[in-house]
Protein backbone atom coordinates (compact mmCIF):
# COMPACT_ATOMS: atom_id res chain seq x y z
CA UNK A 1 0.00 0.00 0.00
CA UNK A 2 1.58 3.71 -0.79
CA UNK A 3 0.14 6.49 0.68
CA UNK A 4 0.35 9.70 -1.28
CA UNK A 5 -0.56 13.55 -0.26
CA UNK A 6 -1.30 14.88 -3.92
CA UNK A 7 -2.09 14.62 -7.21
CA UNK A 8 0.52 12.28 -9.68
CA UNK A 9 2.60 14.30 -11.80
CA UNK A 10 1.24 12.50 -15.36
CA UNK A 11 4.15 13.24 -17.51
CA UNK A 12 2.91 11.26 -19.89
CA UNK A 13 -0.64 12.68 -20.87
CA UNK A 14 -2.01 9.55 -20.47
CA UNK A 15 -4.83 8.47 -23.24
CA UNK A 16 -3.21 10.35 -26.11
CA UNK A 17 -2.57 7.26 -28.08
CA UNK A 18 -6.05 6.01 -27.99
CA UNK A 19 -7.26 8.91 -29.32
CA UNK A 20 -5.28 8.64 -31.83
CA UNK A 21 -6.09 5.27 -32.70
CA UNK A 22 -10.11 6.45 -32.67
CA UNK A 23 -11.26 5.88 -29.15
CA UNK A 24 -12.27 9.18 -28.44
CA UNK A 25 -14.90 9.67 -31.70
CA UNK A 26 -16.13 5.78 -30.75
CA UNK A 27 -16.84 6.98 -27.45
CA UNK A 28 -18.70 10.30 -28.56
CA UNK A 29 -20.86 8.31 -31.16
CA UNK A 30 -21.93 5.39 -29.43
CA UNK A 31 -25.35 5.11 -28.29
CA UNK A 32 -26.14 2.22 -25.33
CA UNK A 33 -27.55 -0.81 -27.93
CA UNK A 34 -28.76 -2.89 -25.17
CA UNK A 35 -31.08 -2.59 -22.29
CA UNK A 36 -28.01 -2.36 -20.06
CA UNK A 37 -25.31 0.30 -20.95
CA UNK A 38 -23.61 -1.20 -17.50
CA UNK A 39 -21.74 -4.35 -17.23
CA UNK A 40 -23.89 -7.25 -18.54
CA UNK A 41 -25.58 -10.55 -16.98
CA UNK A 42 -22.22 -12.16 -17.07
CA UNK A 43 -18.86 -11.51 -16.73
CA UNK A 44 -17.83 -8.57 -19.05
CA UNK A 45 -15.90 -9.53 -21.97
CA UNK A 46 -12.17 -8.11 -21.68
CA UNK A 47 -11.36 -5.58 -24.45
CA UNK A 48 -8.51 -5.61 -26.20
CA UNK A 49 -6.16 -1.80 -26.50
CA UNK A 50 -3.50 -0.99 -29.06
CA UNK A 51 -0.09 -2.43 -28.56
CA UNK A 52 1.00 1.70 -28.00
CA UNK A 53 -1.72 2.15 -25.28
CA UNK A 54 -0.36 -1.15 -23.45
CA UNK A 55 2.64 0.22 -23.71
CA UNK A 56 1.94 3.75 -22.51
CA UNK A 57 0.49 1.65 -19.65
CA UNK A 58 3.62 0.18 -18.68
CA UNK A 59 5.45 2.75 -18.97
CA UNK A 60 3.51 4.98 -16.87
CA UNK A 61 3.66 2.45 -14.24
CA UNK A 62 7.59 1.96 -14.39
CA UNK A 63 7.60 5.90 -13.88
CA UNK A 64 5.17 6.18 -10.92
CA UNK A 65 2.69 8.07 -12.87
CA UNK A 66 -0.02 5.59 -12.07
CA UNK A 67 -0.04 3.25 -9.52
CA UNK A 68 1.03 -0.70 -10.24
CA UNK A 69 -1.28 -3.44 -11.10
CA UNK A 70 -4.07 -3.80 -8.27
CA UNK A 71 -1.79 -1.89 -6.07
CA UNK A 72 -3.48 0.77 -3.56
CA UNK A 73 -2.84 3.87 -3.15
CA UNK A 74 -4.88 6.85 -1.08
CA UNK A 75 -4.21 10.34 0.17
CA UNK A 76 -3.41 11.09 3.51
CA UNK A 77 -6.65 11.62 5.31
CA UNK A 78 -7.68 7.99 3.94
CA UNK A 79 -7.16 4.67 5.41
CA UNK A 80 -8.08 1.50 3.91
CA UNK A 81 -9.37 -0.79 7.13
CA UNK A 82 -10.84 -3.56 4.99
CA UNK A 83 -11.10 -5.78 2.09
CA UNK A 84 -13.70 -8.83 2.19
CA UNK A 85 -13.25 -10.71 -0.98
CA UNK A 86 -16.34 -12.11 -2.97
CA UNK A 87 -17.35 -15.52 -1.62
CA UNK A 88 -20.25 -17.62 -3.04
CA UNK A 89 -21.75 -14.93 -5.33
CA UNK A 90 -18.84 -14.87 -8.39
CA UNK A 91 -20.83 -12.34 -10.44
CA UNK A 92 -20.37 -8.48 -10.77
CA UNK A 93 -20.80 -6.32 -7.49
CA UNK A 94 -22.95 -3.91 -7.72
CA UNK A 95 -25.48 -1.59 -5.30
CA UNK A 96 -25.48 -0.61 -1.57
CA UNK A 97 -27.61 -0.20 0.94
CA UNK A 98 -27.71 0.04 4.95
CA UNK A 99 -30.03 -0.67 7.73
CA UNK A 100 -28.54 -0.23 11.52
CA UNK A 101 -25.08 -2.38 12.09
CA UNK A 102 -26.31 -4.29 8.30
CA UNK A 103 -24.62 -3.69 4.56
CA UNK A 104 -26.59 -5.29 1.85
CA UNK A 105 -24.62 -5.97 -1.05
CA UNK A 106 -25.84 -6.61 -4.51
CA UNK A 107 -24.02 -8.42 -7.22
CA UNK A 108 -25.75 -9.40 -10.05
CA UNK A 109 -25.62 -13.30 -8.67
CA UNK A 110 -28.20 -11.81 -5.98
CA UNK A 111 -27.13 -9.84 -2.82
CA UNK A 112 -24.81 -10.44 0.34
CA UNK A 113 -25.62 -9.05 4.06
CA UNK A 114 -22.53 -7.87 6.30
CA UNK A 115 -22.77 -6.77 9.91
CA UNK A 116 -20.77 -3.83 9.66
CA UNK A 117 -21.22 -3.49 13.71
CA UNK A 118 -17.36 -3.76 13.94
CA UNK A 119 -16.35 -2.14 10.32
CA UNK A 120 -12.75 -2.93 10.69
CA UNK A 121 -13.90 -6.74 10.68
CA UNK A 122 -17.27 -7.11 8.73
CA UNK A 123 -18.95 -10.25 9.02
CA UNK A 124 -21.16 -12.51 6.42
CA UNK A 125 -24.45 -12.65 8.13
CA UNK A 126 -26.01 -14.64 4.52
CA UNK A 127 -25.71 -14.56 1.15
CA UNK A 128 -28.64 -15.30 -1.10
CA UNK A 129 -28.21 -16.68 -4.73
CA UNK A 130 -30.82 -14.94 -6.91
CA UNK A 131 -29.18 -14.18 -10.26
CA UNK A 132 -30.73 -11.32 -12.92
CA UNK A 133 -28.35 -8.09 -13.48
CA UNK A 134 -28.04 -5.63 -12.28
CA UNK A 135 -29.65 -6.59 -8.84
CA UNK A 136 -30.09 -3.07 -7.67
CA UNK A 137 -30.87 -3.32 -3.67
CA UNK A 138 -32.46 -1.21 -0.98
CA UNK A 139 -34.50 -1.78 2.24
CA UNK A 140 -37.14 -0.57 4.14
CA UNK A 141 -38.22 -2.15 7.60
CA UNK A 142 -38.43 -5.62 7.18
CA UNK A 143 -38.45 -5.65 3.08
CA UNK A 144 -35.62 -5.76 1.19
CA UNK A 145 -36.02 -4.83 -2.87
CA UNK A 146 -33.88 -6.28 -5.69
CA UNK A 147 -34.27 -4.90 -9.43
CA UNK A 148 -33.78 -7.58 -12.25
CA UNK A 149 -33.24 -5.95 -15.46
CA UNK A 150 -32.03 -9.19 -17.55
CA UNK A 151 -34.72 -11.22 -19.41
CA UNK A 152 -35.34 -14.49 -17.44
CA UNK A 153 -37.50 -18.04 -17.83
CA UNK A 154 -39.58 -16.99 -14.80
CA UNK A 155 -39.52 -14.66 -11.31
CA UNK A 156 -38.18 -17.12 -8.88
CA UNK A 157 -34.69 -17.28 -7.89
CA UNK A 158 -34.04 -20.53 -9.95
CA UNK A 159 -34.34 -19.00 -12.92
CA UNK A 160 -32.15 -18.79 -16.29
CA UNK A 161 -31.40 -16.28 -18.92
CA UNK A 162 -34.53 -16.53 -22.26
CA UNK A 163 -34.31 -14.19 -25.13
CA UNK A 164 -36.93 -10.67 -23.89
CA UNK A 165 -38.39 -11.56 -27.46
CA UNK A 166 -40.49 -14.26 -25.66
CA UNK A 167 -43.49 -13.78 -23.99
CA UNK A 168 -43.00 -15.63 -21.22
CA UNK A 169 -39.68 -13.89 -20.41
CA UNK A 170 -39.81 -12.43 -16.67
CA UNK A 171 -38.31 -8.60 -15.72
CA UNK A 172 -39.08 -6.41 -12.65
CA UNK A 173 -39.06 -5.82 -9.23
CA UNK A 174 -38.17 -8.83 -6.58
CA UNK A 175 -39.52 -8.54 -2.64
CA UNK A 176 -37.78 -10.28 0.40
CA UNK A 177 -38.55 -10.29 3.95
CA UNK A 178 -35.69 -9.22 6.31
CA UNK A 179 -37.06 -9.64 9.44
CA UNK A 180 -34.58 -12.65 10.26
CA UNK A 181 -31.21 -11.08 8.28
CA UNK A 182 -29.98 -14.45 8.17
CA UNK A 183 -32.51 -15.87 6.83
CA UNK A 184 -34.05 -13.59 3.88
CA UNK A 185 -37.57 -14.93 2.72
CA UNK A 186 -38.78 -14.19 -0.97
CA UNK A 187 -42.06 -13.07 -0.82
CA UNK A 188 -43.39 -11.41 -3.87
CA UNK A 189 -42.46 -10.43 -7.84
CA UNK A 190 -43.88 -7.22 -10.15
CA UNK A 191 -43.30 -7.35 -13.40
CA UNK A 192 -42.47 -3.74 -15.01
CA UNK A 193 -42.35 -2.71 -18.54
CA UNK A 194 -38.98 -3.42 -19.50
CA UNK A 195 -37.85 -4.88 -16.40
CA UNK A 196 -36.23 -3.22 -13.66
CA UNK A 197 -32.81 -1.49 -13.78
CA UNK A 198 -32.52 0.44 -11.25
CA UNK A 199 -35.38 1.41 -8.71
CA UNK A 200 -36.10 4.18 -6.13
CA UNK A 201 -38.04 3.95 -2.49
CA UNK A 202 -41.04 6.52 -1.84
CA UNK A 203 -41.29 5.13 2.09
CA UNK A 204 -44.69 5.53 3.67
CA UNK A 205 -46.03 4.80 6.95
CA UNK A 206 -48.31 2.15 5.85
CA UNK A 207 -46.72 1.69 2.27
CA UNK A 208 -43.37 1.47 0.35
CA UNK A 209 -43.79 3.12 -3.39
CA UNK A 210 -41.18 2.06 -6.00
CA UNK A 211 -40.13 3.79 -8.73
CA UNK A 212 -38.98 1.55 -11.35
CA UNK A 213 -36.63 3.08 -13.69
CA UNK A 214 -35.82 1.08 -17.03
CA UNK A 215 -35.26 1.83 -20.63
CA UNK A 216 -34.32 0.49 -24.25
CA UNK A 217 -37.16 -0.56 -25.67
CA UNK A 218 -37.79 -2.79 -28.69
CA UNK A 219 -40.50 -3.44 -30.48
CA UNK A 220 -39.54 -7.05 -31.17
CA UNK A 221 -39.90 -7.62 -27.25
CA UNK A 222 -43.47 -7.96 -25.86
CA UNK A 223 -42.79 -6.34 -22.55
CA UNK A 224 -41.09 -3.89 -23.46
CA UNK A 225 -42.81 -1.70 -26.29
CA UNK A 226 -42.29 1.73 -27.67
CA UNK A 227 -42.61 4.45 -26.59
CA UNK A 228 -41.20 3.89 -23.13
CA UNK A 229 -41.30 7.40 -22.24
CA UNK A 230 -42.08 7.28 -18.05
CA UNK A 231 -41.39 4.93 -15.07
CA UNK A 232 -43.53 1.93 -13.64
CA UNK A 233 -44.90 2.67 -9.79
CA UNK A 234 -45.33 0.08 -7.17
CA UNK A 235 -47.46 0.19 -3.92
CA UNK A 236 -46.10 -2.30 -1.71
CA UNK A 237 -48.06 -2.73 1.86
CA UNK A 238 -45.64 -3.22 4.72
CA UNK A 239 -47.98 -5.58 6.46
CA UNK A 240 -48.91 -7.55 3.16
CA UNK A 241 -45.97 -7.14 0.72
CA UNK A 242 -47.25 -9.77 -1.02
CA UNK A 243 -49.80 -7.79 -2.47
CA UNK A 244 -47.45 -5.67 -4.18
CA UNK A 245 -48.41 -4.38 -7.35
CA UNK A 246 -48.22 -1.89 -10.35
CA UNK A 247 -50.53 1.14 -9.75
CA UNK A 248 -49.43 3.43 -12.56
CA UNK A 249 -46.83 4.06 -15.21
CA UNK A 250 -46.52 8.17 -15.04
CA UNK A 251 -45.19 9.83 -18.73
CA UNK A 252 -42.09 12.06 -17.69
CA UNK A 253 -41.68 12.82 -21.37
CA UNK A 254 -44.70 13.39 -23.60
CA UNK A 255 -44.48 14.27 -26.79
CA UNK A 256 -45.65 12.75 -30.50
CA UNK A 257 -44.14 10.11 -32.67
CA UNK A 258 -42.92 6.37 -31.48
CA UNK A 259 -40.26 7.55 -28.71
CA UNK A 260 -42.22 10.19 -26.89
CA UNK A 261 -40.56 13.86 -25.81
CA UNK A 262 -37.46 13.25 -24.49
CA UNK A 263 -34.09 13.51 -26.28
CA UNK A 264 -34.03 12.78 -29.53
CA UNK A 265 -30.29 11.54 -29.35
CA UNK A 266 -28.94 10.74 -32.63
CA UNK A 267 -28.65 12.27 -35.54
CA UNK A 268 -30.05 15.36 -34.33
CA UNK A 269 -27.75 15.52 -31.05
CA UNK A 270 -24.84 13.01 -31.72
CA UNK A 271 -23.09 11.00 -28.97
CA UNK A 272 -26.20 11.60 -26.97
CA UNK A 273 -28.57 8.89 -25.90
CA UNK A 274 -31.96 8.56 -26.88
CA UNK A 275 -34.21 9.15 -24.24
CA UNK A 276 -36.41 6.14 -23.80
CA UNK A 277 -36.70 5.82 -20.10
CA UNK A 278 -34.95 6.68 -16.77
CA UNK A 279 -31.71 5.29 -15.40
CA UNK A 280 -31.92 6.39 -11.76
CA UNK A 281 -34.09 8.67 -9.99
CA UNK A 282 -33.50 10.17 -6.33
CA UNK A 283 -35.88 11.34 -3.91
CA UNK A 284 -36.10 13.88 -1.32
CA UNK A 285 -39.17 13.00 0.72
CA UNK A 286 -38.58 15.69 3.15
CA UNK A 287 -39.02 18.37 -0.08
CA UNK A 288 -41.25 16.05 -2.01
CA UNK A 289 -38.54 16.40 -4.64
CA UNK A 290 -36.97 13.96 -7.05
CA UNK A 291 -34.26 14.65 -9.88
CA UNK A 292 -34.54 11.93 -13.06
CA UNK A 293 -31.22 11.24 -14.70
CA UNK A 294 -33.28 9.86 -17.92
CA UNK A 295 -30.27 9.07 -20.59
CA UNK A 296 -30.56 12.22 -22.25
CA UNK A 297 -32.40 14.41 -20.45
CA UNK A 298 -32.10 15.55 -16.62
CA UNK A 299 -35.62 16.12 -14.63
CA UNK A 300 -36.45 17.90 -11.41
CA UNK A 301 -40.08 16.31 -10.69
CA UNK A 302 -42.57 16.77 -7.37
CA UNK A 303 -43.61 13.76 -5.83
CA UNK A 304 -46.07 15.30 -3.35
CA UNK A 305 -48.35 12.80 -5.18
CA UNK A 306 -46.23 9.88 -4.76
CA UNK A 307 -48.26 7.87 -7.24
CA UNK A 308 -48.23 11.04 -9.89
CA UNK A 309 -45.29 12.34 -9.86
CA UNK A 310 -44.78 15.36 -12.06
CA UNK A 311 -42.12 17.52 -13.47
CA UNK A 312 -40.90 20.63 -13.13
CA UNK A 313 -37.95 21.04 -15.26
CA UNK A 314 -35.91 19.41 -17.59
CA UNK A 315 -32.55 20.04 -18.57
CA UNK A 316 -30.10 18.64 -21.29
CA UNK A 317 -26.55 19.01 -22.30
CA UNK A 318 -26.09 18.17 -25.79
CA UNK A 319 -22.16 18.64 -25.67
CA UNK A 320 -20.74 16.90 -23.01
CA UNK A 321 -23.25 14.39 -21.56
CA UNK A 322 -23.57 11.21 -23.31
CA UNK A 323 -26.14 9.23 -20.58
CA UNK A 324 -27.69 10.72 -17.59
CA UNK A 325 -26.61 8.41 -15.55
CA UNK A 326 -27.85 9.55 -11.40
CA UNK A 327 -28.26 12.26 -9.40
CA UNK A 328 -28.13 13.63 -5.95
CA UNK A 329 -28.99 16.55 -3.92
CA UNK A 330 -27.60 18.58 -1.67
CA UNK A 331 -28.93 18.96 2.08
CA UNK A 332 -30.20 22.73 1.35
CA UNK A 333 -32.05 20.79 -1.92
CA UNK A 334 -30.62 23.62 -4.16
CA UNK A 335 -28.24 21.96 -5.55
CA UNK A 336 -28.57 18.64 -8.22
CA UNK A 337 -25.34 16.27 -8.94
CA UNK A 338 -26.05 14.73 -12.20
CA UNK A 339 -23.58 11.85 -13.27
CA UNK A 340 -22.76 11.49 -17.03
CA UNK A 341 -21.98 7.56 -17.30
CA UNK A 342 -20.06 8.28 -21.29
CA UNK A 343 -18.80 4.32 -22.49
CA UNK A 344 -21.45 2.69 -20.49
CA UNK A 345 -19.28 1.92 -17.35
CA UNK A 346 -16.77 -0.09 -19.77
CA UNK A 347 -14.37 2.25 -21.11
CA UNK A 348 -11.39 4.07 -19.97
CA UNK A 349 -12.50 8.22 -20.22
CA UNK A 350 -10.45 9.22 -17.52
CA UNK A 351 -7.49 9.92 -19.60
CA UNK A 352 -6.03 13.37 -21.41
CA UNK A 353 -8.51 12.44 -24.67
CA UNK A 354 -12.16 12.63 -23.45
CA UNK A 355 -10.55 15.70 -21.05
CA UNK A 356 -12.28 17.08 -17.81
CA UNK A 357 -15.85 17.79 -19.02
CA UNK A 358 -16.65 14.67 -20.31
CA UNK A 359 -17.86 11.43 -17.96
CA UNK A 360 -17.55 13.61 -15.14
CA UNK A 361 -20.14 15.22 -12.98
CA UNK A 362 -22.33 18.13 -13.95
CA UNK A 363 -23.52 20.35 -10.84
CA UNK A 364 -26.94 22.22 -11.08
CA UNK A 365 -28.11 24.94 -9.04
CA UNK A 366 -32.16 24.88 -7.97
CA UNK A 367 -33.28 28.43 -8.97
CA UNK A 368 -36.95 29.56 -7.95
CA UNK A 369 -39.49 28.54 -5.27
CA UNK A 370 -42.30 25.23 -6.10
CA UNK A 371 -43.46 24.79 -9.54
CA UNK A 372 -40.74 27.48 -11.00
CA UNK A 373 -37.75 26.11 -9.86
CA UNK A 374 -35.39 25.41 -12.63
CA UNK A 375 -32.01 23.94 -12.64
CA UNK A 376 -29.22 25.82 -14.07
CA UNK A 377 -25.43 24.82 -15.13
CA UNK A 378 -22.33 25.62 -13.20
CA UNK A 379 -19.58 23.51 -13.57
CA UNK A 380 -18.46 20.11 -14.38
CA UNK A 381 -16.18 18.02 -11.67
CA UNK A 382 -14.08 15.21 -12.67
CA UNK A 383 -11.49 13.17 -10.67
CA UNK A 384 -7.90 14.81 -11.13
CA UNK A 385 -5.50 12.12 -11.92
CA UNK A 386 -5.62 10.50 -15.14
CA UNK A 387 -5.88 6.80 -15.20
CA UNK A 388 -4.76 3.64 -17.83
CA UNK A 389 -6.01 2.88 -21.12
CA UNK A 390 -6.83 -0.52 -19.39
CA UNK A 391 -8.66 1.39 -16.77
CA UNK A 392 -12.57 1.39 -16.64
CA UNK A 393 -13.66 4.79 -14.95
CA UNK A 394 -16.71 7.44 -15.26
CA UNK A 395 -18.56 9.67 -12.61
CA UNK A 396 -20.81 6.56 -10.64
CA UNK A 397 -22.59 6.45 -7.88
CA UNK A 398 -22.05 8.30 -4.54
CA UNK A 399 -23.86 9.80 -1.43
CA UNK A 400 -23.52 13.11 0.51
CA UNK A 401 -21.28 13.16 4.01
CA UNK A 402 -23.47 15.35 5.97
CA UNK A 403 -21.71 18.32 7.65
CA UNK A 404 -23.77 21.20 7.84
CA UNK A 405 -22.56 24.54 5.77
CA UNK A 406 -20.71 21.86 3.71
CA UNK A 407 -21.54 20.34 0.27
CA UNK A 408 -19.73 17.15 0.65
CA UNK A 409 -20.15 13.73 -1.24
CA UNK A 410 -17.77 10.62 -1.70
CA UNK A 411 -18.71 9.03 -4.98
CA UNK A 412 -17.47 5.53 -7.10
CA UNK A 413 -15.47 6.04 -10.36
CA UNK A 414 -14.86 2.53 -11.21
CA UNK A 415 -10.95 1.89 -11.55
CA UNK A 416 -10.34 5.54 -10.73
CA UNK A 417 -11.67 4.16 -7.11
CA UNK A 418 -12.85 6.52 -4.66
CA UNK A 419 -13.41 10.20 -4.71
CA UNK A 420 -14.46 12.43 -1.91
CA UNK A 421 -15.21 16.21 -2.98
CA UNK A 422 -16.22 19.51 -1.91
CA UNK A 423 -19.33 21.28 -4.49
CA UNK A 424 -19.81 23.85 -1.59
CA UNK A 425 -18.99 26.30 -4.76
CA UNK A 426 -20.91 24.78 -7.43
CA UNK A 427 -18.70 26.78 -10.03
CA UNK A 428 -15.35 25.53 -8.04
CA UNK A 429 -15.55 21.92 -7.49
CA UNK A 430 -12.43 20.43 -5.84
CA UNK A 431 -11.42 16.99 -4.58
CA UNK A 432 -10.23 16.39 -1.31
CA UNK A 433 -9.40 12.81 -0.46
CA UNK A 434 -9.34 9.95 -2.87
CA UNK A 435 -8.42 6.10 -2.66
CA UNK A 436 -7.36 3.79 -5.82
CA UNK A 437 -6.47 0.11 -7.22
CA UNK A 438 -3.87 -0.25 -10.21
CA UNK A 439 -5.53 -1.55 -12.94
CA UNK A 440 -6.75 -4.99 -12.83
CA UNK A 441 -4.87 -5.22 -16.35
CA UNK A 442 -2.29 -4.03 -18.34
CA UNK A 443 -3.16 -5.08 -21.61
CA UNK A 444 -7.06 -5.61 -22.29
CA UNK A 445 -9.67 -3.10 -20.50
CA UNK A 446 -11.24 -5.96 -17.96
CA UNK A 447 -14.01 -3.95 -16.17
CA UNK A 448 -13.68 -3.86 -12.40
CA UNK A 449 -13.25 -1.00 -9.33
CA UNK A 450 -15.45 0.64 -7.53
CA UNK A 451 -19.48 0.53 -8.56
CA UNK A 452 -20.91 2.25 -5.53
CA UNK A 453 -18.70 4.69 -2.36
CA UNK A 454 -21.48 5.70 -0.02
CA UNK A 455 -20.93 7.42 3.51
CA UNK A 456 -22.88 5.69 6.18
CA UNK A 457 -22.20 6.44 9.78
CA UNK A 458 -18.64 7.72 10.25
CA UNK A 459 -16.93 5.36 7.67
CA UNK A 460 -17.14 4.83 3.82
CA UNK A 461 -18.19 1.67 1.98
CA UNK A 462 -17.23 0.83 -1.46
CA UNK A 463 -18.48 -2.35 -3.82
CA UNK A 464 -15.77 -3.00 -5.61
CA UNK A 465 -17.26 -5.20 -9.03
CA UNK A 466 -14.14 -7.42 -8.79
CA UNK A 467 -11.79 -7.35 -5.37
CA UNK A 468 -15.34 -7.34 -3.25
CA UNK A 469 -16.47 -4.63 -0.58
CA UNK A 470 -13.93 -2.11 1.19
CA UNK A 471 -14.42 -0.05 4.14
CA UNK A 472 -12.42 3.32 4.14
CA UNK A 473 -12.12 5.69 7.10
CA UNK A 474 -11.26 9.19 6.45
CA UNK A 475 -10.00 11.64 8.78
CA UNK A 476 -10.17 15.26 7.87
CA UNK A 477 -11.42 18.26 9.74
CA UNK A 478 -13.56 19.48 6.86
CA UNK A 479 -15.67 16.14 7.46
CA UNK A 480 -15.27 14.74 10.90
CA UNK A 481 -18.77 16.35 11.97
CA UNK A 482 -20.44 13.97 9.55
CA UNK A 483 -19.41 11.76 12.54
CA UNK A 484 -22.07 12.75 14.79
CA UNK A 485 -24.56 12.56 12.10
CA UNK A 486 -26.07 8.81 12.99
CA UNK A 487 -28.88 7.34 10.60
CA UNK A 488 -31.02 3.83 11.19
CA UNK A 489 -31.05 3.35 7.41
CA UNK A 490 -29.77 4.38 4.50
CA UNK A 491 -30.96 3.81 0.98
CA UNK A 492 -28.68 6.95 -1.16
CA UNK A 493 -31.27 6.91 -4.02
CA UNK A 494 -33.72 7.89 -0.85
CA UNK A 495 -31.96 10.86 0.45
CA UNK A 496 -32.91 11.37 3.80
CA UNK A 497 -32.84 14.97 6.28
CA UNK A 498 -29.36 14.33 7.55
CA UNK A 499 -30.24 16.96 10.78
CA UNK A 500 -33.61 16.53 11.00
Amino acid sequence: MILLNGPRTRRRRLGVAAAAAGLLSALLTAVPAAATPDPGDGPAAAKEVSGSARAQVRDAIADGEIPGQDEIVHSANIEHLVNIPKDTLPGTNSDLAFQGKYAFAGNYDGFRIFDISDPKAPKTVAQVLCPGSQNDISVSGDLLFLSTDSSRSDSSCNSTTQPATEKSSWEGMKVFDISDKRNPKYVAAVETACGSHTHTLVPERKNVYVYVSSYSPNAAYPDCQPPHDGISVIKVPRNAPEKAALVGFPVLFPGEGPDGGGNPGAPTNPGVSKTTGCHDITVLPSQDLAAGACMGDGILFSIEDPERPKVIDRVQDNVNFAFWHSATFNQKANKVVFTDELGGGGAATCNAAIGPNRGADGIYDVVGKGDKRKLVFRSYFKIPRHQADTENCVAHNGSLIPVKGKDLMVQAWYQGGVSVWDFTDSSRPKEIAYFERGPLTTDRIVTGGSWSAYYYNGYIYSNDIAKGFDVLKLEDRRTDPAERVRLHELNVQTQPDYFD
